[in-house]
């Protein structure tokens, strides 16, 4: 599963990230806060009907209601799922995906790689979650203007 999210295009607002690289075009967008693809789509890696989709990503943008940046596609080999680009800390953002039953999400932040951040207890610890936090610092503030 870990080669799927590797191999994947997230893309907001025009602008495509990947896993492990940097984009300078995103660290404009995110006006130096982090934030995190997220979506709400096929929970699980389970392939569920679009309109089922399409309501769970609503119900996700209501949950994250002030905070969405952008929206947009991650797609991948055979894979497409629509997701948000949500400003927060990292922390925060892997609680929100939990609720929508997700596997993972890619964090991004301002002058750094994008990372994958396993969400399920199972796929992912403690030890990762203080090297994102390390990564991205104590606190990700959110600009006022993406209030």
């Amino acid at each position: 599963m870990r080669a799927a999210y590797l191999r994947t295009d997230y893309e907001a607002n025009g602008i495509v990230v990947r896993v492990g690289r940097r984009c300078a075009a995103m660290d404009q967008l995110l006006r130096g806060c982090a934030a995190g693809f997220v979506t709400a789509w096929n929970p699980f890696s389970r392939k569920m009907g679009c309109g089922w989709n399409r309501r769970m990503l609503a119900r996700l943008r209501e949950a994250a209601r002030g905070r969405v940046v952008a929206e947009g596609w991650g797609r991948g080999p055979g894979w497409a799922e629509r997701h948000l680009l949500i400003a927060g800390d990292p922390r925060a953002l892997r609680t929100l995906a939990r609720r929508f039953r997700q596997n993972a999400i890619v964090i991004v932040a301002p002058r750094r790689k994008a990372k994958l951040l396993w969400c399920a207890q199972r796929l992912g610890g403690t030890s990762e979650m203080r090297t994102v936090a390390r990564w991205v610092g104590p606190r990700s503030s959110v600009p006022t203007q993406m209030l």
